[in-house]
Formats: structure tokens, C-alpha cells, sequence
């Protein structure tokens, strides 16, 4: 069954009853208390519900249905604030009930040494501890996370990334990790356990997928430490009003002094109880994005971090370009016809079967009609490309066609009494200074011309990197390719700059030398020369297909193992950034709009004049402190959807968002809640409701 994680439905029945039930299960004052802001929003609640209880024996200070509204609008506000928390939260553990369903507990074949034809003692999955060996056969589940030490295998990892192509799993390089719960289709292999019981991938993952082990992030800390010191300047502020207001009915020797109900709901509205009610769901949200690209991240932390980020460190071969050379041009010799040239380039690239030589196939048939030839009967030998050669190729009727290497083929060709022409040299060196790699074809001792193959640079990731660098983050790319090569496919990608020959020290230099900038920087790996790179990056992104040493270092593991997908890791963290900044703007304006409501409602019959400052025209002084505690809980549960799905993703620069933002949500805050609590106003006055 695939468990590849799912986008539910925001508001799916199930999940909306399940969040309603947790809603009332946090109001739990010890739960509460984690949360200063909305912690005091329920102190207040629970003040004015025994003011209610008082005001019903005839002595409270307002009249007892007016104290009920309020309290209960209290209340409604601490719900609310619960509701998107919950609703965050119970998305993460539904998607983790599925992969809880997926893990099993079965049968595995534990070697007594770390050799394939050792002695085998069955045992339970649940029974293998770090460092056991075990023997996996073809129709065999893996039993648990590990690394392939001897052996290659087909596995089926559907269970997993939900992916249902096979993928192939050895010893020795940088495809020898397996996940337990994956099948294996063919072969065998012997994997070394890597991780304990409760430990493993897929455990990690259900924990990071619920929120279980998600702490608050640097950001979400500073901005918890603001908001509380926000909510004590504002509380302090309040409790001074009741001995002021005493004082100024003495004075001025009219009017009441302000209720302890009316000061209540003051604080609770200038409070910032909607960033407050709505932070914890923000950052749970974000990793829930996370987890719907198929990336599992080790903290909250690093998702942060991806948006923070400004440098881009990215592999050439399979995140820049397509990861296969492909032939684009046949160059022929002097005096040789380009359709001999690829009729020879084709014979020697038959039996071929990397991409490389089949690209030189399929150019020669589009480009020259030349249809593929049945192999068999041609009774044709092919020689194999080999690292001691440097060449591949056919023998045939007599012929000796070869392709390979310029020096290879030249060597090649001098033994066999012919000599290598200038014209082929120039068309070489051309070729390598284009970033291109030549293939130089020969018949015997005669060389008929040159192949070119060229990394083909993915489709539309020029505009992609046009677009990081508007975020103005830096994108670097890190290939083992010759510095000619390197510069210009890095000049047709459009990539700021560029690492040749990288090597895994180089990698760690770069990176720190960026940090010592003050930069954060993030890369991908999936091999065990990358882990030093991932342990020092900010942002580090291994491949589930890599080694567990590259996973070790990483903070985030891609399940798709898509290189590319770094660039969309930083749009969601930097979404997630984006979404907490504009819910803050607005929260904080937003309260501007209920000073101008409920001040001059609380200090009107002390000071008749303040009656100028009720720009809203609201009905009565009870309407309007009314009016501002519903728009204060309402406002919660209408932005819930805009937590949770966050603000949409623009690649613009920080100075643009932050101009957009302070417009949009700093202008607005200040706006709707002046049209919202002056529609509540009408509404319960039309009612009669105060």
C-alpha cells in the first residue's frame, strides 16, 4: 500500500471533530500556561464567569446577561485559538495513523556473521538491534533501516515514497541505504542494520509527522518572548485603569468608575490574541507543507532555517541538468561526408546501453534516416567500453570502428599506422571550451569526426534561479567537471557562480567560508562524501536513495530523492516566514481598531468629550465592548485557513514582501476590524442583544 502523505482536505469531517475535541481538552490551564498570551485570555474568561455568578444575587457591576456575553465570547476566543492549533495538529496524526498502519512486524533471516552464506537464526524484526546483519531475498520486506554491505537488489520503496517504480539497492556506493518496510523484487541482498527498534526512519518520521517531537524554533521563541512581554505592558496598563478611573469619577464628580468586566474585555482585545491564538498552528502547518513534498524534517528548526536561507549550493548532474549526456552534432573530418561519420557513430553505438550511447543512435536516425540495424544479424563483435581503453565499438565485415576519448582514439589510431589530423584537435578543444564533451569516432586507422555530447540543462530552471536571485539568494553550482566545462553550463543555467572539481573538502570550505559571511547556506547529498558538506550546511537535504551517513548529517530527507526539490524546500520555509510575518502585522494592527471601540465606551460618562474618538458611530458603550470581543474571536477561527494553508508564495525580494506586507496586512489590519466591529454593532443592536 502507498503511503506517500497525502493533501487532505482542510475542513475534512473527521479531522474538524477530532480538532473540536482536542479544542476543549487544551483548555486545560496547565497545557494553557505554554501559552502566555492565550493563558491570560483565559484567566479573563474565568474572572468573568464568576462575575456572572456574582451579578446573578443583584450585586454585580453590570447586568448579568451583559457579563454572560462577554464571558462566553472569552471563552469562544481560547476555543478558537485551540480549534486551529488541534486542527494543525490532528492533520499531522492522521497522515501518521497511515503510516503507522504500514509498519509490521516480520519475519527476518539474522546472520550470525556479517557474510552472505553465514548461519541464519530467525528472528523478529522487532528482536534486530544496531549492527545485526541480516539476509533479505527477493519477495522478502526489509525488516528494518539499514545500509547493503553485500549484494544488489531490486527494491520496491512504494511503501515509502509512494512510488511504485523500482529502484536498484548495493553494496559500496551511494545507493546502499534501505528503509524498513520496503520489499525487495529480485536478487538478494545483506543489509546491516543501522537503527533500534522505536529508532528507525519510518518511526522518526510518524514522530516528526504528528508533531510529537516538534519543539518551537529560535523565531517562534523571540516572538513568544514579544508577545508576552506585549500582553504584560498591556495587562499592567489595564489594572492601573480601575484605581485611574476611581480616581477620575472623584474629580470630575461624575460618571462610574470603569467595570472590571469592561477592563477585562479591554485587555483581552489589545492583547495580541490573534497571533498569539494562531503562532503554535503556523509552525505545525509548515512542517504539514513539508510533509505534503515529501520531505520529512528532523526539526521545526531546519524548515525555518530553509527560509532564512541566502546562499544555494547545488549538484550539476541531476538538479541542473537532466544527469545523461546526450548527443547533439555530428562534426565530421575534412574530406569525410557527416552521413558515413553517422553511420560509423551508430554501428559502435548499438550495443550501448548508458543514455550517452543511445542518444548517438537515436541522433543519427532523426538526423540522417539512419534506422537501427538488427544487431544479430549483422554478426557484428562489440567491444565494451572499459576505464583502461577509454573507447567502445564493433568489429564488422573487417572494420574496426571505434569511439572514445580524443587522446584514447588517437593512440588508437597512431598503432594502426594512421594519424590523427589538426582539424580534429581544433574541433576537440572547441568542443571542451564549450563545456561540451567530444567523442572522437574512428574507422581503423582513419578518424571520420566527432560526437558531440552536451549535459542538456533542464527545462525552466533558468527562470527558476532568475527567481532566487529576485529573494536575492545566491545559487552556486558544485561540479567535478573542469573549470571550462563548469563555466559554461553554469553561464546557460544562470547560476551566480560555480565550484569545478569539486571535492568534498572544497564543499566544506565553500560552505564555511559563506557562514563566515554571516550567510545561511543550504545544499543536497545523498553520498558519504557529502556528510561533512550536509553537517556543516544550515539547510541540509540528504536523499532517501543515499547512505546513512548522508541522512545522519542531513536535516531534511527527501523521499523522493529529487535534487531539484531544495529549491521548493526554500519556498515553503520562506512561505512559512512570510505567514507568520503578516498574521503578526495584522494581529498588532488590528488592535488599533478596538482601542477606538472600547476606550472611549469605558471612559465616556467620566469624560463626555472622548465621545469624539468613536469614529465608528457604535450604538452604546456595552455595544461597542461587546462588538470588539466577538471581532476578537471571530477573527481567529476566519484567519484559520490562512494559518494553515499559508500566505501565497511570490519570489520577491525582502524588501518588496515587506513593503506588501505592511500594506496588505498593516493597512488591513487596521481597516477590517473598523468595518467588522461596526457590522457586529449593527447586528446586536438590531437584535437588542445589549
Amino acid at each position: 500500500m502507498s503511503t506517500k502523505l497525502k493533501k487532505k482536505s482542510l475542513f475534512e469531517p473527521t479531522i474538524v471533530r477530532r480538532a473540536l475535541r482536542d479544542s476543549f481538552r487544551k483548555l486545560n490551564p496547565v497545557y494553557q500556561i505554554k501559552n502566555p498570551v492565550m493563558f491570560v485570555v483565559e484567566a479573563g474568561s474565568i474572572l468573568t464567569t464568576v462575575l456572572f455568578f456574582y451579578a446573578l444575587s443583584g450585586k454585580g457591576e453590570e447586568p448579568p446577561g451583559f457579563i454572560l456575553q462577554i464571558s462566553a465570547w472569552l471563552w469562544t476566543t481560547v476555543l478558537f485559538a485551540n480549534f486551529a492549533e488541534s486542527l494543525a495538529e490532528v492533520r499531522g496524526k492522521a497522515q501518521a495513523d497511515a503510516l503507522r498502519r504500514t509498519r509490521r512486524d516480520i519475519m527476518a533471516r539474522r546472520l550470525a556473521e556479517p557474510e552472505p552464506d553465514a548461519d541464519v537464526t530467525q528472528v523478529s524484526s522487532s528482536q534486530l538491534r544496531k549492527g545485526d546483519t541480516v539476509l533479505v531475498k527477493a519477495g522478502d520486506m526489509v525488516p528494518g533501516d539499514g545500509e547493503v554491505i553485500f549484494g544488489i537488489a531490486s527494491v520496491n520503496e512504494s511503501a515509502v515514497t509512494g512510488e511504485s517504480a523500482p529502484v536498484i539497492r548495493e553494496s559500496g556506493g551511494d545507493r546502499s541505504a534501505v528503509t524498513g518496510g520496503t520489499l525487495v523484487l529480485s536478487d538478494w541482498i545483506v543489509v546491516r542494520i543501522t537503527a533500534n527498534p522505536g529508532e528507525a526512519f519510518l518511526d522518526r518520521m510518524i514522530s516528526m509527522v504528528e508533531g510529537a517531537k516538534r519543539q518551537k524554533t529560535p523565531n517562534e521563541i523571540a516572538l513568544d518572548i514579544l508577545l508576552a512581554g506585549l500582553t504584560i505592558i498591556f495587562l499592567l496598563v489595564t489594572v492601573t485603569l480601575l484605581p485611574f478611573s476611581i480616581f477620575s469619577v472623584q474629580a470630575a464628580g461624575q460618571g462610574s468608575p470603569v467595570t472590571i468586566t469592561v477592563l477585562v474585555s479591554l485587555m483581552v482585545c489589545l492583547i495580541p490574541t490573534t497571533i498569539g491564538g494562531l503562532l503554535s498552528a503556523i509552525g505545525i502547518a509548515g512542517m504539514d507543507r513539508m510533509i505534503q513534498a515529501n520531505v520529512i524534517a528532523m526539526s521545526g528548526r531546519a524548515v525555518e532555517a530553509a527560509g532564512d536561507v541566502d546562499v544555494l549550493l547545488l549538484d550539476k548532474t541531476g538538479t541542473i541538468t537532466l544527469g545523461d549526456r546526450q548527443a547533439v552534432a555530428f562534426i565530421p573530418s575534412a574530406g569525410v561526408d557527416v552521413k558515413a561519420l553517422a553511420d560509423a557513430a551508430q554501428l559502435a553505438s548499438l550495443a550501448d546501453e548508458t543514455p550517452e550511447g543511445r542518444s548517438v543512435v537515436v541522433l543519427a536516425k532523426k538526423e540522417y534516416g539512419l534506422r537501427e540495424r538488427d544487431i544479430h544479424s549483422l554478426g557484428a563483435v562489440f567491444i565494451p567500453f572499459s576505464a583502461q581503453t577509454r573507447m567502445s565499438g564493433v568489429n564488422l565485415n573487417g572494420r574496426e570502428v571505434r569511439k572514445g576519448a580524443a587522446d584514447a582514439v588517437e593512440e588508437y589510431v597512431v598503432k594502426r599506422g594512421g594519424t590523427f589530423p589538426t582539424d580534429i584537435r581544433s574541433i576537440v578543444d572547441d568542443i571542451a571550451k564549450k563545456g561540451a564533451t567530444p567523442l572522437v569516432v574512428a574507422d581503423g586507422p582513419k578518424v571520420l569526426g566527432v560526437i558531440q555530447l552536451k549535459d542538456i540543462i533542464k527545462g525552466g530552471i533558468r527562470e527558476r534561479f532568475s527567481e532566487m536571485r529576485n529573494m536575492g539568494i545566491r545559487t552556486i553550482m558544485i561540479t567535478g567537471d573542469n573549470p571550462l566545462t563548469a563555466a559554461a553550463i553554469a553561464a546557460e543555467a544562470g547560476v551566480d557562480d560555480f565550484l569545478a572539481e569539486a571535492t568534498p573538502e572544497t564543499k566544506l570550505n565553500l560552505i564555511r567560508e559563506h557562514q563566515a559571511g554571516g550567510r545561511l547556506v543550504a545544499m543536497t547529498g545523498d553520498g558519504t562524501n557529502d556528510a561533512p558538506a550536509l553537517a556543516q550546511a544550515d539547510v541540509a537535504v540528504a536523499m532517501n536513495t543515499g547512505t546513512q551517513a548522508a541522512k545522519e548529517a542531513g536535516n531534511l530527507v527527501d523521499l523522493d530523492s529529487n535534487p531539484t526539490k531544495l529549491i521548493e524546500i526554500v519556498e515553503i520555509g520562506k512561505q512559512l516566514l512570510m505567514t507568520r510575518g503578516t498574521l503578526t502585522t495584522f494581529s498588532i494592527a488590528n488592535d488599533v481598531a478596538k482601542y477606538f471601540a472600547i476606550l472611549p465606551a469605558a471612559f465616556i460618562s467620566i469624560y463626555p468629550s472622548l465621545g469624539a474618538l468613536n469614529i465608528m458611530g457604535l450604538a452604546t458603550p456595552r455595544s461597542a465592548v461587546l462588538s470588539a470581543v466577538i471581532f476578537n474571536a471571530l477573527v481567529i477561527l476566519f484567519l484559520v485557513p490562512l494559518a494553515l494553508r499559508g500566505v501565497k508564495y511570490r519570489p520577491l525580494g525582502a524588501e518588496v514582501v515587506l513593503r506588501n506586507n505592511a500594506l496588505i496586512y498593516g493597512v488591513g489590519g487596521l481597516i477590517v476590524p473598523f468595518m467588522g466591529i461596526k457590522l457586529i454593532d449593527m447586528i446586536i443592536t438590531a437584535m437588542g442583544i445589549v
